[in-house]
């Protein structure tokens, strides 16, 4: 499943540089498939859903630090644990009910995203 940031986050951003997928974002702030990953112009997300990978998508949360749940692996193919829970100084990056995924699916995600690894 992926991570999601909770309320309890207190803006200090030292998750964001940790992902691997860049896939975590300041509130408010836009975000793209293409950053920090080798996709480019339209393709099909390994869950079905076609997204031009350059286009902007709208911030998921405008208060607090979020992160893009089809960008987030949980590390795998790059950590042993999800690096964003293991640098929250308030443990506030927890496991998304919302968007379960097994372990195969996150590697396949990963594998979608970085080809080149």
């Amino acid at each position: 499943m992926a991570i999601v940031i909770t309320d309890e986050c207190i803006n200090c951003g030292a998750c964001e540089p940790e992902c691997p997928n860049t896939a975590i974002y300041e509130g408010a702030d836009e975000w793209r498939y293409s950053d920090g990953t080798s996709l480019e112009g339209d393709v099909v997300l390994p869950s079905g859903k076609e997204v031009n990978a350059e286009e902007v998508q709208e911030p998921i949360s405008d208060e607090i630090y979020y992160i893009s749940p089809d960008k987030c692996t949980e590390c795998m193919g790059f950590h042993e644990e999800p690096q964003c829970a293991a640098v929250c100084p308030v443990d506030c990056c927890v496991p998304d009910e919302d968007h379960v995924e097994s372990e195969e699916t996150l590697l396949a995600k990963q594998a979608f995203m970085h080809p080149e690894g």
